[in-house]
């Protein structure tokens, strides 16, 4: 498994958890809007400290906007970039 395909699984694995989905994190498209599978502000923050534990990053003010939460895709950029940086 490549490191871009062990991202998106732990990706996956913390919305499963912490974003209170009404759809199998499992089961939803990369570039889908996770709002419209009821990913909330509220859980978008649980979410974000998952991801910060889990990959050992911290989002920077200028990241916590709702477009790096939109979709698996743009958390998986967003945390590639962090991951690089760090």
């Amino acid at each position: 498994m490549s490191s871009k395909e062990q991202q998106d699984e732990s990706i996956r694995q913390i919305l499963a958890e912490h974003g209170r989905l009404a759809a199998p994190a499992s089961s939803i498209a990369r570039d889908a809007e996770l709002s419209a599978h009821g990913l909330t502000s509220h859980a978008t923050v649980n979410v974000m400290l998952a991801l910060e534990e889990h990959f050992g990053i911290e989002f920077p003010d200028q990241m916590l906007t709702r477009g790096v939460f939109t979709s698996i895709a743009t958390i998986q950029a967003a945390v590639e970039k962090l991951v690089d940086a760090g």
